[in-house]
């Protein structure tokens, strides 16, 4: 794609809370724009974009799909990578990658469900990596469907400016098309089956006063962005004409200081062709974007920026990891200057190290078509690389950077996984490094005591999904203990230590002495250690600090209690000494792990655990038991509304050590009528007792307690 045409390339994800009908969407655009010939389906299985065996059994997102497809409007083709992303809290790190490499999104809500948790989540991604939204209203046919009352919770929710572009023609079962607000025109569908049919008609007379009114919001609103359009507003509104409209509604979309919504129903074949003229209207192209800013390697404080052009040096970055059973391990990359050609050489800024890129391709799903460049502002896929990892920068030698990479929550439950043969033990820590290396919030460690292979992830299904794959993908039968927390240690004291390390081998020796001061990191302190250097003098030279800190760091890794990492630690190096032939960097930092025990242990350590923010929609009549049960799961209920749809939405937090196999109890209580959601919020300190019993399952030293 030449750069002239990068105007007309759009790289959006489609984004919301579980069951909004993100998929169902998408497989409407993929047949919409040419695609499929085929309309996919979730809960048949047979969705283009939930492609993994798991997703079209339990007809749920478990990866970001990326697809590449075309739309023609107002005469220009344009190039749209979509990217469908999950809605289940347990793959957010799918999302969160997603929106990185993403320059626009459309944030679909349920008609009946309005705002629900998981859309505030993604909602809150997307303004961190500042994506510019447009707002589609799915699922008007549905019984309670509220359009108006989304747009409320929008504003009142999320704060984000909602304008309505388009109104709703009926509802519920009588819902037929929509007026569109820009070109006051009345689209109704004819024919549900595929949905193509539409016919554009005047607004309805009974409803010409309405149209009007939210005609006058759209206008006041979008005069906001446009001085020329402001001039005409004042003056004489009627003289606005639509592409002024649209222009401004673009500008105010790309700020982020607005989000047009539209509405439809995506299953029943209504509402995605304007949605995806408004698309292309609003979102931004790697142009509107203006490029992108990186650091040079080795400085965080020099920055360099690349624009959206082809013949720029090359700035690319690794988002995804894939293992596709056929052509190996796909490396999914955002381009966003210069460009990635077949044959050539890419460096790794991580790394160090260059990497031949042998095939390049552009995504449909799951299926690859070979490409021979992807140039800036695009999305593509590499195979054969070895070296990278999620986040990565890849660019040329001659001109490295690093972009800014993504964070990942850490895991909050594990489980121990045994291969059910021994034979299998090498496929088992083969497929589980593959899953690692695709997936940053899921780790594996061996258990050095206990010898056995424990896996962490975000939640019961995170786990339930890998242990599946496993046996699909590799083959591998596994027993699976019962889940644990993650469980972190903390101290609550501060206390001042004098360590010395002395070793005397036949040579050279070893020495270090540090005084040092250890306690809880200030309130502030967003976790890791907080190393503050307050040495006077020569007594201990600057030179080995880094080691003394490097020691602190690992050591964080193991507490005292019962080997489970520390969040947090606040050190003070006060003084030290040290040995002119015998002291090195590696003493210090043996000294400075011996420290970390020895000042632990008399800084009354304690556990903490994941508190989990939960949100229970409930009919009024059970209610009553759905408190009483969170009381006996040491919640605490932390308000009570009652939804559009007249359902009691209960917030609370609860530990996660409280809410294993909570959906089926709660399904017991409510017989069947309640839904829950639940995503990590923080950890806190467990109580002595508690921390006791815990401490006592897990082999640890409860006699520090």
């Amino acid at each position: 794609m030449s750069d002239q045409d990068l105007h007309l390339t759009r790289n959006i994800g489609i984004m919301a809370h579980i069951d909004a009908g993100k998929t169902t969407t998408s497989e409407r655009i993929l047949y919409y724009t040419g695609l499929t010939h085929k309309i996919g389906e979730v809960h048949d299985g047979s969705a283009t974009m939930d492609w993994m065996v798991q997703e079209q059994e339990r007809g749920i997102t478990i990866t970001s799909a990326a697809v590449t497809t075309h739309w023609k409007w107002q005469e220009n083709t344009y190039k749209i990578n979509l990217i469908d992303t999950p809605g289940h809290v347990d793959f957010t790190a799918e999302v969160e990658r997603s929106l990185r490499v993403l320059d626009g999104a459309v944030a679909v809500f349920c008609a009946v469900g309005g705002v629900q948790p998981q859309s505030e989540t993604v909602w809150h991604q997307a303004s961190k990596y500042g994506v510019p939204r447009l707002g589609y209203v799915n699922k008007m046919d549905r019984s309670g469907a509220d359009f108006f009352g989304v747009i409320t919770q929008m504003k009142e929710i999320l704060k984000a400016n909602a304008c309505p572009i388009e109104i709703p023609i009926g509802q519920e079962e009588s819902f037929k098309g929509v007026i569109d607000l820009i070109k006051m025109k009345a689209i109704y569908w004819r024919d549900e089956t595929l949905g193509a049919e539409y016919s554009v008609e005047d607004i309805p007379a009974d409803q010409a006063d309405e149209a009007q009114q939210w005609r006058d919001n759209l206008l006041e609103k979008a005069a906001d962005f446009d001085d020329e359009m402001m001039e005409k507003y004042l003056e004489d509104p009627s003289t606005i004409t639509e592409a002024e409209i649209l222009r401004a509604v673009r500008k105010g979309c790309i700020s982020q200081k607005l989000v047009p919504v539209v509405c439809g129903t995506s299953f029943r074949n209504k509402g995605v062709q304007p949605l995806l003229d408004y698309v292309c209207a609003f979102l931004p192209s790697p142009i509107d974007c203006g490029g992108v800013d990186g650091f040079l390697p080795g400085s965080e404080n020099e920055t360099t920026h690349r624009d959206p052009r082809s013949d720029e040096k090359t700035a690319a970055l690794a988002f995804k990891i894939a293992v596709d059973p056929y052509v190996g391990r796909l490396i999914f990359f955002r381009v966003y200057s210069g460009k990635v050609t077949a044959g050539s050489y890419i460096f790794n800024t991580r790394s160090g190290k260059k990497e031949r890129v042998s095939r390049l391709f552009q995504m449909y799903s799951k299926k690859q078509i070979q490409v021979d460049e992807v140039s800036a502002g695009d999305i593509g896929a590499v195979v054969a690389l070895k070296d990278i990892r999620t986040g990565d920068t890849l660019c040329d030698e001659d001109a490295p950077l690093v972009l800014e990479s993504m964070d990942f929550p850490d895991p909050v439950i594990s489980i121990a996984v045994e291969p059910k043969t021994e034979k299998d033990m090498s496929k088992l820590s083969d497929g589980l490094a593959r899953l690692a290396e695709e997936d940053p919030t899921f780790t594996v460690k061996v258990d050095e005591e206990s010898g056995q292979t424990l896996i962490s992830g975000m939640g019961e299904l995170h786990l339930d999904i890998i242990i599946d794959r496993l046996k699909r993908e590799f083959g591998v039968e596994c027993n699976q203990g019962r889940p644990q927390v993650s469980y972190k240690e903390s101290i609550s004291k501060t206390v001042q230590l004098r360590e010395e390390y002395k070793k005397q081998t036949g040579g050279k020796g070893h020495y270090a002495c540090i005084v040092v001061e250890i306690g809880p990191a200030d309130p502030d302190w967003k976790g890791g250690l907080q190393f503050i250097d307050a040495t006077k003098g020569e007594a201990l030279p600057k030179t080995y600090l880094p080691a003394i800190e490097k020691g602190f760091t690992n050591a964080m890794k193991n507490g005292v209690l019962m080997g489970a990492p520390m969040d947090s630690l606040k050190v003070t190096v006060l003084d030290g000494k040290y040995h002119p032939v015998d002291s090195d960097a590696l003493s210090f930092e043996v000294c400075a792990t011996n420290a970390f025990r020895n000042a632990c242990v008399k800084a009354a350590p304690g556990l903490t655990e994941p508190i989990m923010s939960l949100e229970v929609v409930t009919p009024e009549e059970s209610m009553g038991n759905v408190i009483g049960d969170l009381n006996k799961r040491r919640g605490q209920v932390e308000g009570m509304e009652t939804n559009h749809s007249g359902a009691k939405v209960v917030k609370a937090h609860v530990p996660l050590a409280e809410m294993f196999g909570y959906v089926t109890a709660l399904r017991t209580i409510t017989s069947g009528r309640a839904t829950s959601s639940m995503s990590y919020e923080r950890h806190a300190e467990v109580s002595k007792q508690l921390a006791r019993q815990v401490v006592e399952e897990q082999g640890g030293n409860v006699s520090l307690l």
